[in-house]
């Protein structure tokens, strides 16, 4: 026999106060956290650029001072001024760029690299560094262009890679000769800079239809954020209704 205090257990149950407060919380965290962290990582690194380019600019030339000497100011008044730092790198840095594009930058350069490669220490320092400019900001073919899946490491485990290129030189002829041999890279999570570069014959290798920037925030979010699949059905939009 039930009494009108009973609760049917066929009604879903409504969550309590602290339940909806805790929900409304992480969803709020998910809104705020990205573009929180994205502010401060970016007034992190101008702050960064600031101290660094600043201090190699005279001080009658400095914005806190010109301001202070604009407005009439106490000069125990500080003015943080940030951002100029940014600009001046950035302007620096179009104008090299400019110079090394031409006939006397281009022979300043090799001169100048010519020096460092004398040099036993520096010569190691500078060139890894500079292999590692070329790879991530030159414009180039020299990018990751397909994701895709590899046995590794060992029969039956899947990992997700990024095909580079294909294998050439000594590589390719001393390894399979039976199939063309790919370079893949396979990043760790949740660090895709670093990882392992492994050589492996196209026929093992199935290329994905997501792209490199889907597949790099899967490893980066250790596989909870999917790309969402290409032609899934629940992505199509619904039928219209048909008329009478």
């Amino acid at each position: 026999m039930n009494t009108p205090f009973d609760i049917d257990p066929s009604e879903p149950r409504r969550p309590g106060l602290v339940a909806r407060l805790r929900a409304s919380f992480l969803t709020g965290l998910v809104v705020i956290a990205p573009v929180g962290l994205t502010i401060w990582l970016i007034w992190s690194v101008v702050g960064w650029i600031d101290g660094f380019v600043l201090p190699l600019v005279p001080k009658g030339y400095h914005p806190d001072r010109m301001l202070q000497d604009f407005l009439g100011l106490d000069p125990d008044v500080q003015i943080n001024v940030r951002g100029l730092g940014v600009v001046i790198f950035l302007v620096f840095t179009i104008i090299v760029g400019w110079m090394a594009k031409g006939i006397i930058g281009r022979s300043l350069i090799r001169f100048a690299e010519s020096l460092v490669e004398r040099t036993p220490v520096v010569r190691t320092i500078y060139s890894g560094i500079k292999q590692i400019s070329e790879t991530i900001f030159a414009q180039s073919e020299r990018s990751f262009e397909t994701a895709c899946l590899i046995e590794y490491p060992r029969r039956g485990i899947w990992a997700l890679g990024f095909i580079s290129t294909t294998a050439k030189g000594e590589v390719a002829d001393k390894s399979d000769p039976t199939d063309e041999m790919v370079s893949v890279f396979v990043p760790t999570t949740p660090n895709p800079t670093s990882g392992f570069l492994l050589f492996f014959p196209k026929r093992d290798v199935i290329e994905l239809d997501m792209t490199v920037e889907d597949a790099a925030k899967l490893v980066i979010s250790a596989g909870l954020v999917y790309p969402p699949q290409r032609g899934d059905k629940n992505d199509l939009p619904e039928a219209l209704p048909a008329r009478d």
